[in-house]
């Protein structure tokens, strides 16, 4: 068996995922290619197949579905060639809270945050047990900016980075490195999801760049990959200022400021 993990990777018929797969074979990685597109799947996995000679697999499978992810989490469960996970299937939807239907929401949310903590799950122990391996999580830099008015869509990323926190906390001394991402506006078709034309959006990064920025991180083995920030020091400010609060969420008491004036 090789000694280069396998890589399965969600969301891999275009976009974001298609460029993981497209680096990490020219790393000399085989791959899993996940997505519901099963014609794009099998062109990408052909491409790279003659491209870089790695070994390819592709698992036609909507995320969204509980036989399909199932599906998923079996072969990630089982199959111990495979190292890596990129959770990096989502979707977005458009318009406003009170416009979007609840079922609109329900898909998203089984999209961008359930299908990545139950794929993350299936693979977990097995990489904790070898004391090796990777998972990583697509987020957005929406889930730290409420302001932007994605609400159902900026909350399912705000999960993605916190479960990815807690994960590298939990699997980081086992020796599983576990990575978010947070793209900001970025070419791809999740933009034709909400109705909005991408070539009409400022500052739009394309794949390309965003994903080898991040395995820029992924190489650092940095927790947290922003790459639109330019200033590190302001993610850092920003997580040792959440930081300097937790001593003080443990008081028995309301704080001064709640208590009724007499």
């Amino acid at each position: 068996m090789s000694t280069i993990p396998a890589v399965l990777i969600t969301g891999a018929s275009t976009g974001i995922g298609a460029t993981y797969a497209d680096r990490f074979a020219r790393r000399g990685h085989d791959l899993v290619l996940v997505a519901r597109d099963v014609a794009r799947l099998e062109a990408v996995a052909s491409r790279l197949r003659h491209e870089a000679g790695v070994a390819i697999d592709i698992i036609q499978a909507d995320l969204t579905q509980p036989v399909d992810l199932a599906k998923v989490e079996t072969r990630l469960h089982d199959d111990d060639s495979i190292g890596i996970l990129i959770n990096n299937a989502g979707t977005a939807i458009g318009g406003t809270f009170i416009e979007q239907s609840t079922d609109e929401m329900s898909r998203l949310v089984a999209l961008n945050a359930t299908a990545p903590v139950r794929l993350a799950s299936a693979i977990a122990p097995r990489l904790a047990k070898s004391g090796k391996g990777a998972i990583v999580n697509i987020g957005s830099v929406v889930g730290l900016a409420p302001e932007f008015g994605m609400t159902v869509y900026g909350s399912t990323k705000a999960f993605v980075l916190f479960l990815s926190q807690g994960l590298s906390l939990e699997l980081g001394p086992k020796g599983v490195y576990v990575q978010a991402v947070l793209p900001a506006t970025t070419r791809t078709e999740i933009w034709e999801h909400v109705g909005a034309d991408v070539n009409a959006l400022n500052n739009v990064m394309e794949v390309g760049d965003l994903v080898d920025a991040a395995l820029v991180g992924f190489d650092r083995r940095e927790p947290v990959t922003i790459p639109p920030l330019p200033d590190a020091g302001q993610w850092d400010a920003f997580e040792a200022a959440r930081k300097t609060m937790l001593a003080n969420f443990g008081n028995a008491h309301p704080a001064e400021r709640y208590r009724p004036v007499a």
